[in-house]
């Protein structure tokens, strides 16, 4: 199977500082790849690199076997990938369906009229409502973002990252900020099962139950390297993951 995100070589510096150290890495179609590592291992630094947000020093990254070196943040988005970050983004004092409708409206590349409010534009409100419902959120639409619980914000940001219709859908810790297996978590996890089968996921997460339980495969990253890529059996089992990341904790099984 033909990768659908293919990256050789990776490197990023910051003067004598090696942040991503010659990284490979593929993403499958329908495919949820997870990468962890400790904290300052390079993981956001990698996605900032995939998205074009940080110039990489060396390497390549392709799209459907087309090369995306060349291409700036913007047309990343529109040959075909999404993201989410860390730290929610979600326009707080707008409502659910006004967040979702900007995301499409960005992404469509639509310019603003003037005379003609957005959500009541057909086009853009329609595909908004797919995606809130595709998110759950159908009972939220006119509620305030600020007036979500943290989980729903969540879900509310996957939906603006799915308006560009992407390919590959890069998640910086979409879990972030919720407790291990409060109901946020839970509704994540369900909804990332749902979603694998229509994008290929990379997903960089610390919670290791929802990782264990998710991913296809896992690439472990310590100090810009990939030291270990594999399901999760080969990563429970790997002395250097271990080693660099895992410690003393209990792997779930």
């Amino acid at each position: 199977m033909q990768p659908l995100l293919s990256i050789r070589g990776l490197v990023k510096r910051y003067g004598g500082l090696l942040v991503t150290d010659h990284v490979d890495l593929d993403i499958l179609p329908g495919e949820i790849h997870a990468v962890i590592g400790p904290n300052g291992a390079g993981k956001t630094t990698l996605i900032g690199q995939i998205m074009g947000e940080i110039p990489s020093d060396e390497g390549h990254i392709s799209l459907n076997g087309q090369s995306i070196d060349r291409l700036p943040m913007p047309q990343r988005v529109r040959a075909g990938i999404g993201r989410s970050y860390q730290l929610t983004s979600v326009i707080q004092r707008l409502t659910v369906l006004e967040n979702a409708v900007l995301a499409v409206q960005g992404a469509r590349g639509h310019g603003f009229h003037f005379w003609t409010p957005a959500v009541e534009t057909p086009a853009l409100k329609d595909r908004a409502d797919e995606l809130i419902d595709l998110m759950g959120l159908s009972r939220q639409r006119d509620a305030l973002a600020a007036s979500l619980s943290y989980g729903q914000q969540r879900q509310l940001e996957m939906a603006m990252a799915l308006a560009s219709n992407p390919k590959v859908l890069l998640l910086d810790e979409p879990m972030a900020g919720m407790g291990h297996g409060d109901t946020g978590s839970a509704m994540m996890v369900d909804l990332l099962r749902r979603l694998k089968d229509q994008y290929a996921i990379l997903l960089i997460e610390h919670d290791m139950d929802a990782v264990f339980s998710l991913a296809d495969r896992i690439s472990v990253l310590s100090y810009g390297r990939i030291i270990c890529c594999g399901d999760a059996q080969t990563i429970r089992q790997s002395p250097d993951v271990r080693e660099a990341y895992l410690g003393d904790e209990e792997i779930p099984a």
